[in-house]
This record gives C-alpha cells, sequence and structure tokens, in this order.
C-alpha cells in the first residue's frame, strides 16, 4: 500500500515548477472543490468553470504563493472567492438585474447516498431528521457547521472564509450546536417512542 504524500509536500513541489505535483493537487482537490461549490450554487458549470480557473491561476502565479499554507483551507477560500466573482458576473450579465449579495447562499444540507446505504430504517430517519433540523437553522449557521465539520476547518480559517471575526464563528457554532441538541433530544425521544 502507498502512502500519500501531504499536502504541503505537494504544494512546496508544485510551486517548484513540478507538473506532477500540480495534478495530483487537482486530482485530490477538484471533486472535494466541486461538492463544495454545489452547496452555494446548482450551476454545475460555473462550479466546474471556477474549480478549472482557480488552477489556471494558481499555475500561473506559482512562483509568487506562499510556500507555508494549509493547503485545503488556501484552495477552499479562494475557490469561494472564484464562485463570488463568477456569481456576481453572471448577475450582471443576466436579466434578472444586479445581484446585491456580496455572498452566495449555501443550499440545504443532506446526506450523500453512500451514507444512507449503509444505514438501518431508524438511523436513516434519525439523519432525516438532523438534516431537517440543519436546514432550520439559519444560512450563516449552517454555513459554519458545513466547513467546520465537513471540511474540518479551524474556527479562524472559517471566519477568514466568511469575513467574520473569531468569537463570532464560535459564537455561531455554540448556538446552532445549542438549538440542534434541544431540537434533537425531543426528536429522539418521540422517534424512541415511534419505533
Amino acid at each position: 500500500m502507498m502512502l500519500e504524500e501531504p499536502d504541503n509536500d505537494l504544494w512546496e513541489q508544485f510551486i517548484s515548477g513540478n507538473q506532477s505535483a500540480f495534478s495530483k493537487l487537482y486530482a485530490r482537490y477538484a471533486d472535494v472543490l466541486y461538492a463544495f461549490g454545489l452547496r452555494y450554487t446548482s450551476d454545475t458549470d460555473q462550479v466546474k468553470d471556477c474549480i478549472h480557473d482557480l488552477f489556471i491561476d494558481l499555475h500561473h502565479y506559482r512562483h509568487g504563493l506562499a510556500k507555508e499554507v494549509n493547503v485545503k483551507f488556501y484552495l477552499l477560500k479562494s475557490y469561494k472567492r472564484k464562485l463570488n466573482a463568477a456569481s456576481r458576473k453572471s448577475s450582471m450579465l443576466s436579466l434578472n438585474g444586479w445581484n446585491t449579495e456580496e455572498t452566495l447562499p449555501i443550499s440545504n444540507f443532506s446526506f450523500n447516498i453512500e451514507q444512507e446505504i449503509i444505514l438501518d430504517e431508524r438511523q436513516k430517519e434519525m439523519l432525516h431528521m438532523l438534516a431537517t433540523q440543519i436546514n432550520q437553522l439559519p444560512e450563516r449557521q449552517r454555513e459554519i457547521l458545513y466547513l467546520k465539520f465537513t471540511h474540518n476547518l479551524e474556527y479562524e480559517e472559517i471566519a477568514s472564509l466568511m469575513q467574520i471575526s473569531v468569537p463570532t464563528c464560535r459564537t455561531f457554532v455554540y448556538r446552532a450546536l445549542k438549538e440542534l441538541r434541544g431540537k434533537l433530544e425531543l426528536t429522539t425521544v418521540l422517534l424512541l417512542l415511534w419505533f
């Protein structure tokens, strides 16, 4: 079994001009970025275009990039910036007028099909109820939970990505988890009584 090269090693090789490292970074993160992009827009062409634009820019400006970065965070942040720019540009060109939103809305939460296949009926029902409760949270709280628990980003990284302070980020997570905990305790009791 071959061990996967650490992101930082690939990143440094890529900055030094190694095309193989660049290809490996693309292969490692294209699907992650695609799934991330679909959280903000359903326009799959825009999602793909922004991924390609990001990697073209990375390749073009590689010699000026910092060597010491959290690669995943750097790519997510850069990609979100590309999506925001593309969204603003497409709204300016559309007949619907200008998009005054500074950020893209995040889509509803759902579990992927692989997760659903392996679960029994009770677990599926509990996950469905969890997804329902998450989707009732305010959009910013949903986005923070997504970044924290799906992408394992640190509070500082999430705050930077969402352009909020670290204490605000922590408060959003605390409030979201507190609200979910309260709702899910009641839901779990009802579910246990139902089965």
